[in-house]
């Protein structure tokens, strides 16, 4: 028997529905940038109030030389960081059919509505990657399994970024805070409230460049890998048991530590060290560069009656634009 089509390859029964929704969010590395890569842990927070939404839908066009999909993002997104995110999307959108056996070659049109700034250390990539993954899901009603989601996502991280720890795309779903070491991931028991300021330098930063610095430098310098992974470890670790028993002062102390670790193998930039100190002088518990380091974003943690002051101050060194995320107690493990 042959089904009936309404668009050219796919069949009325392997359609769920005209439009396709999918939803993510950015995330920030609180410890363990750089060390993740190697095995090491690394803790990582949920910024729900950055989002990127995705619609796909059918379209009328047939494939052509680019594809059989067809791609927009919304706001003021470079005509180079378009092209580079169309072209990732046709792999994903490839992938996505293999993986779930979607019939036929449709042509689709992808809509993306992206809040969260490219270059910063909050996950842009890896948040589009699973807003278009769960919307193309819903588009051909096809359920995702956390598992399915995350390699899919993954797998567009690798051909993004090289050699993607796996952190990112997990967050990027996330709803509590994560720890996250060689695949395997735990929600963190909180024992204690603040608020988290998210400080965007306006300074792009670039993940696969910090990637190649730091290993270029622990090639030139005997046994400079093994002191950074065991200090990086150390203090993951310590802010793990910190965040656990609630006390938020020890956890700052070991924010700015590793901000001293990551700045020392030279992944900061003059606008973030104005930035952090800015930050501490006002009263930050703590204060670090989040992500990959050579721009990007600041992370500072407060109590709630220091956060307007430390938001000024973030902002008259040089931030371009903050977010607040609570840090709520959540004493167990799920």
């Amino acid at each position: 028997m042959t089904l009936r089509t309404t668009v050219e390859g796919v069949s009325e029964d392997s359609r769920a529905r005209s439009v396709g929704i999918g939803r993510a969010h950015a995330k920030a590395i609180l410890l363990g940038e750089h060390s993740v890569v190697y095995g090491a842990p690394a803790l990582a927070l949920p910024i729900p109030q950055l989002t990127a939404t995705a619609s796909a839908g059918w379209s009328s066009h047939r494939a052509d030389s680019q594809g059989n999909l067809s791609f927009t993002m919304t706001g003021s997104a470079s005509r180079a960081v378009v092209t580079r995110a169309s072209d990732g999307l046709q792999q994903l959108a490839a992938a996505f059919k293999q993986r779930m056996r979607v019939p036929g070659s449709p042509h689709l049109d992808v809509i993306l509505d992206g809040a969260i700034p490219p270059g910063r250390g909050l996950g842009s990539s890896a948040a589009n990657s699973r807003a278009i993954v769960l919307a193309l899901a819903d588009l051909f009603g096809r359920r995702l399994s956390d598992d399915t989601a995350f390699d899919l996502v993954q797998t567009a991280e690798n051909l993004t970024h090289g050699r993607a720890s796996g952190v990112d795309a997990r967050t990027v779903g996330a709803s509590r805070p994560l720890r996250f070491q060689a695949g395997t991931v735990q929600q963190l028991a909180i024992g204690c409230e603040g608020l988290f300021i998210i400080a965007d330098s306006g300074v792009a930063g670039s993940t696969k460049e910090a990637v190649d610095l730091l290993r270029d430098d622990f090639g030139r310098r005997p046994g400079a890998q093994d002191a950074f992974l065991r200090r990086a470890t150390d203090l993951t670790e310590d802010a793990t048991r910190a965040l656990a028993d609630g006390r938020i002062e020890d956890l700052g102390a070991q924010l700015t530590t590793y901000h001293g670790l990551l700045r020392d193998v030279g992944l900061s930039v003059d606008r973030i060290e104005a930035m952090v100190a800015a930050a501490q002088a006002a009263g930050s518990l703590g204060t670090k560069i989040t992500g990959g380091g050579l721009g990007g974003c600041v992370l500072a943690l407060t109590r709630t009656d220091q956060a307007r002051e430390v938001t000024r101050e973030l902002h008259e060194a040089g931030a371009v634009q903050t977010w607040v995320v609570p840090l709520r107690k959540v004493h167990h493990h799920v």
